[in-house]
């Protein structure tokens, strides 16, 4: 409906409301979807005309749009389902659950569970949750306050809240106008004139016996005016579109809308310029408040068209330069290698800092690496930053499975900001900071199913983001607020990638779906303007030049036939096909462009470069081996350095003569800004992975200032030259052949006082013996531990003006929390078994509603919300020592036992399904590997195994070797955590942390020595993999870097535990758990039963400084002789 229309609806609206027509008002607002009445909506929720209420905002949105759409309707079928029961009214109530509630089942079955739970209760305020509903009047009333802000917040209502401003009686004023017109019109217009109908044009009665006027076309076309007479000008005439010919791309315009005559021209994935004119005039996307116009351009299009005049003008301006390049231009030395340590899936350099590369993986981190100096200036692992504000499709998604990969990432145009899309739903952006620091910006639930491509555009100067998914749509965001814009849909199967573009002052976006058709679309709700067929019909991705004016395509077809293609843009053809690669290619085949000249695609584990004017493959380079089968791979933008992924997900930087000027430059720099301290030394990374723990830039104790290299300023090709003969005489440069890391060493400090750190003892009226288990919610605002004595503690932080974020912190005391019953949520110990002798176990679920636990007894399955025991299953003898929930089911449980067998539980159908043979004593720690597919377990033997998730046969173990001085074999509680990277693991003994790849290879190991002797009780990563913390029996605890296990400081048991006591003869951390979104923030579990919270100061918010090592000395040196013993091989 165009944007005139939609005024008229407007102003029926108000004469109806004038004329006190209100349901047929409020019938007019649902039905056309312009106005949504609040006051209207809010009378009838305050009634409680339920079903009046759903059938209003069906005009405007249903069930499954969006998240505040759902929790719309959901609110308001809750809210009439708690009514019934407040009445007493099963019967309904039962009617309400099946008819109306069941449908949120399918997106958080827990819920509904919940809920359904609601109907056992003799009045459902004994739910705590529900504790504080007052009357059903003062009930809805609160609805109706967080109804409002869903409602303002949902984007299918904007625009739609505020009634357009115009005088009173508008209608009635345009149609006196009409008539005052259609009066002058009269061949014999009569002074006051009766005028007695309004459905045939106005005409005053003949005198002397002439005929009257015949009626005009119509009532929306207007008269014929006569000559020298106000023209007739029809508000209501649909505005005409231009033809496809004119436009080029449209080549099935839609028969609706009047075309001029146009003289025939081809179809074209791009339009003439004089086409472009037409179209610079402004769009309104659907439902917006605007009048559409044609332009001066447009209607001297127009004209031009009506005469025959063609446009064979083309888009690409000047021909092609000649060829002035040669192969030494291409960047084929490697310079550098990068351990990212997970699967690379997208890699793009900075707009212009031309050694700032951005990398997304298959587990969902994303790093800034300095390629010059390799360094990972920042990295950010996976989380959702706000769970309960998306849909719950999206929460059902994330429970399900958390595994999410980042499908790509990409720098903004100026290189300050980034986004990333994910394979669930999500787009995030983040700020760059010139620090090298990243700071959340937007996080969107952008698609259903998986974001499959972004970009950055800017249509009439507005900076947007572009996305495209697995629900088969394009979407335009605003980059500054993340407000939609426009929603794009045509193609029939999920949108693979978007290319944005610009000619002119025309901007555009091709799409790419997995059927392989093209199509490209205008900033307008006007529809595709192309529809062709990629080479391949699958996989394919766009570029254009550097320039701009010459378009590429690559794609590979599901039979693995690749084709990289040119496009000529003014006929929609093919222009050129390029040749060279392998008749089955091993993967989706990815491309880039550089120079305006060259082409690069990864195929056959090496890189295959064309010249753009020339279909044969000018080179080709292996990388000095080691590529993945169809690597990935990405141009710095001035094409001095080329990135490129390896199979042992890694990043190789190649370089042409420019780039390694470039390099050697950035370690000149270097050189001089660390001029007074020891050289960094380079040696080989022992773990390759996404462990890999450099400082973030953003410390306040490692300033810009401070490493001038970390962030090097945009230097031109032209100077580097000139720039390395100035620095050269002061170091021999060198590029290092090995892609050596630089390892970092920290300033061993200790943390021997309070006002060095933040601490808080959680409040504990009771004693209750040993902290045996911790752990933080999943959400991150409370903490449950697992007393000796078999009874759990949760302690919850409210939200308030010191803490408005509600999660757990070291500066507020949390509540020691407990149900209206007052019941504590305690083990089974009805064996007999003392449950000091036997290792308590506990297990949460992912969306925190339930927690699973033993302490020799039965496994007790609780409620976390009632401290209810929902069931329990397993009862000793053997007692289970350890428990684990599958990653891809939450209704499978991995659980460890006594006699030092794993068994692998189904709870709903309460069935062993497997039972683990291999370990000599009992279970002590067990670990899940989505990415590997495996299961890890852990013994009081001391043995590491590794078993299959889908055979559940053992692949592979291995024993802990004894450090020196130790008796072999070691005995005694050994625990296992995967990395959040998925392929590396954290075994820990009392002896020792190591970590090991998947295949059980010592990759880094620590023992105890020096200021921490003592020995080990616990330790875990950080929830970003960068910091491993370890507990000591003295009651220290110990900081190491994740990626090297070298130390960075000490927290002595004074800092944190009042009043002081002397070291080694007071409590210690039997258990430390780590904060799930706060990677500085730790809790302890003691031994003396108190729960800690510990954080670092404000002064230094992280643990430990870093600094280089002279000479590469490096203090508490690690146990390499503790990494290669023999491993027992896989069982057949």
């Amino acid at each position: 409906m165009s944007s005139l229309s939609r005024e008229l609806v407007f102003l029926i609206l108000q004469f109806l409301d004038e004329e006190k027509f209100k349901e047929t008002v409020h019938r007019l607002e649902q039905e056309s979807g312009f106005f949504f009445n609040m006051k209207h909506f809010e009378d009838q929720v305050q009634a409680g005309e339920w079903e009046e209420v759903e059938r209003y905002l069906g005009g405007f949105t249903k069930v499954e749009d969006n998240r505040y759409s759902m929790k719309i309707f959901f609110e308001i079928r809750k809210q009439k389902y708690l009514e019934a029961l407040d009445r007493q009214d099963r019967a309904k109530a039962v009617e309400i659950l099946v008819k109306d509630l069941k449908v949120f089942a399918s997106f958080n079955e827990e819920l509904f569970k919940e809920i359904t739970q609601l109907l056992t209760l003799d009045n459902f305020r004994q739910n705590e949750q529900l504790s504080k509903y007052g009357d059903t009047k003062s009930a809805r009333n609160i609805m109706l306050l967080e109804l409002k802000k869903l409602i303002e917040a949902n984007p299918l209502f904007r625009d739609k809240l505020v009634f357009p401003s115009f005088k009173t009686s508008r209608l009635r004023t345009l149609i006196n106008q009409s008539l005052n017109w259609q009066h002058q019109l009269c061949k014999n217009p009569r002074p006051n004139p009766d005028i007695k109908t309004l459905f045939v044009d106005h005409s005053c009665s003949p005198t002397n016996g002439a005929r009257a006027a015949p009626p005009a076309n119509g009532p929306l076309v207007g008269a014929i005016p006569k000559t020298g007479v106000f023209p007739a000008i029809s508000p209501f005439q649909p505005v005409a579109s231009p033809s496809p010919s004119a436009l080029g791309w449209m080549t099935n315009p839609s028969p609706s809308l009047p075309h001029a005559a146009v003289a025939p021209g081809p179809p074209a994935l791009v339009q003439t310029p004089n086409a472009a004119a037409f179209l610079k005039h402004p769009r309104t996307p659907t439902g917006a408040n605007a009048v559409d116009y044609q332009s001066a351009d447009s209607e001297h299009l127009i004209k031009r068209m009506r005469t025959g005049q063609s446009d064979e003008v083309s888009f690409s301006g000047s021909p092609h330069p000649p060829n002035i390049y040669s192969q030494d231009d291409l960047p084929k030395t490697v310079v550098r290698t990068l351990n990212q340590g997970s699967n690379v899936m997208s890699m793009d350099f900075h707009p212009h800092q031309h050694t700032i590369l951005l990398v997304g993986t298959n587990v969902g981190d994303i790093a800034i690496w300095e390629v010059g100096s390799k360094e990972r200036i920042s990295h950010k692992t996976f989380r959702v930053w706000d769970v309960s504000a998306y849909s719950l499709a999206l929460q059902t998604s994330l429970m399900k499975d958390a595994t999410i990969s980042v499908n790509r990432c990409v720098w903004g145009p100026d290189g300050s900001i980034l986004g990333v899309a994910f394979s669930k739903h999500i787009v995030q952006t983040y700020m760059y900071t010139p620090t090298g620091e990243l700071r959340q910006h937007l996080e969107i639930d952008a698609h259903a199913g998986g974001v499959n491509d972004i970009a950055f555009a800017l249509p009439n100067k507005q900076l947007c983001i572009i996305t495209c998914g697995d629900d088969k749509t394009i979407k335009v965001w605003d980059a500054t607020g993340g407000r939609r814009l426009y929603i794009f849909e045509g193609h029939e199967a999920p949108v693979y990638s978007v290319c944005p573009h610009h000619k002119e002052a025309i901007q555009f976006i091709f799409s790419t779906a997995i059927d392989g058709k093209i199509k490209a679309w205008l900033y307008d709700s006007m529809g595709s303007r192309v529809d062709y067929d990629a080479p391949g019909h699958w996989c394919t991705t766009m570029a254009y030049s550097a320039d701009g004016t010459r378009l590429f395509s690559c794609g590979t077809s599901k039979e693995g036939d690749s084709h990289l293609v040119e496009w000529n843009e003014s006929e929609g053809a093919i222009k050129r096909t390029y040749s060279g690669f392998r008749k089955r290619s091993l993967g989706v085949v990815q491309f880039d462009t550089t120079r305006n000249h060259f082409l690069a695609a990864g195929d056959e584990f090496q890189i295959k470069f064309w010249d753009m004017d020339n279909s044969n493959i000018l080179i080709t380079t292996d990388a000095d081996g080691g590529l993945a089968a169809s690597p990935r791979l990405r141009f710095n933008k001035d094409g001095s350095l080329l990135a490129v992924t390896t199979a042992d997900n890694g990043i190789k930087i190649l370089a042409n003569i420019d780039g390694q000027r470039l390099i050697r430059m950035l370690e000149n720099r270097a050189f001089e800004g660390t001029r007074n301290a020891s050289e960094s030394v380079n040696t080989k990374p022992q773990i390759g992975n996404a462990l890999a723990a450099v400082t973030n830039v953003n410390s306040s104790l490692v300033s810009a200032l401070e490493r001038p290299d970390r962030i090097p300023a945009a230097v031109s090709i032209g100077n580097l030259a000139a720039m390395d003969n100035i620095r050269t005489p002061d170091v021999k440069p060198r590029i290092p052949e090995d892609g050596s890391d630089k390892v970092k060493s920290w300033k061993q400090a200790d943390i021997l006082e309070t006002a060095q750190l933040k601490a808080l003892r959680l409040p504990d009226p009771l004693s209750t013996g040993k902290i045996v288990r911790l752990i933080y919610t999943n959400s991150g605002v409370a903490i449950l531990s697992l007393a000796s004595n078999a009874m759990h503690k949760l302690w919850k932080w409210q939200k308030c003006d010191r803490n408005p974020s509600g999660k757990c912190t070291a500066v507020i005391a949390p509540q020691l929390w407990q149900p209206a019953s007052g019941t504590p949520m305690t083990n089974d110990t009805s064996d007999g078994n003392s449950s000091e002798e036997s290792a308590a176990c506990i297990a949460l679920s992912k969306n925190d509603s339930y927690v699973m636990s033993a302490s020799g007894g039965k496994v007790s399955l609780f409620n976390m919300m009632t401290f209810k025991v929902m069931t329990t299953f397993m009862p000793p003898p053997p007692a289970a020592t350890f428990l684990a929930f599958h990653p891809q089911d939450n209704n499978i449980i991995a659980i460890g036992m006594e006699d030092s067998t794993i068994q692998i539980y189904n709870v709903r159908i309460d069935e062993v399904k497997s039972k683990l043979k291999g370990h000599q004593k009992r279970i002590t720690g067990l670990a899940f590997s989505q990415s590997l597919n495996v299961l890890v377990s852990s013994g009081a033997d001391a043995q590491l195994c590794v078993w299959s998730i889908d055979s559940w046969e053992k692949k592979k173990s291995r024993f802990l070797q004894a450090p020196p001085g130790r008796q072999s074999p070691l005995s005694g509680e050994t625990r296992v955590q995967f990395h959040n990277d998925q392929n590396h693991l954290l075994a820990v003994h009392e002896t020792q942390i190591a970590i090991f790849d998947g295949k059980l290879e010592c990759l880094q190991s620590w023992t105890p020595r020096d200021s921490l002797s003592a020995p080990i009780s616990s330790a875990i990563y950080s929830c970003d993999g960068l910091i491993v913390y370890t507990g000591f029996c003295d009651g220290a605890v110990g900081v190491f870097d994740a990626e090297s296990l070298r130390f960075r400081c000490r927290i002595a048991p004074s800092a944190y535990i009042l009043p002081p006591v002397p070291s080694g003869s007071g409590p210690y951390p039997m258990v430390i758990a780590s904060h799930p979104s706060e990677p500085n923030q730790i809790a302890l579990g003691m031994s003396d039963g108190a729960v800690h919270v510990i954080e670092p100061s404000e002064v230094e918010p992280k643990w430990g400084t870093p600094l280089p090592q002279e000479n590469g000395a490096l203090s508490l040196p690690l146990n390499p002789s503790l990494c290669n013993p023999a491993s027992e091989p896989a069982s057949r």
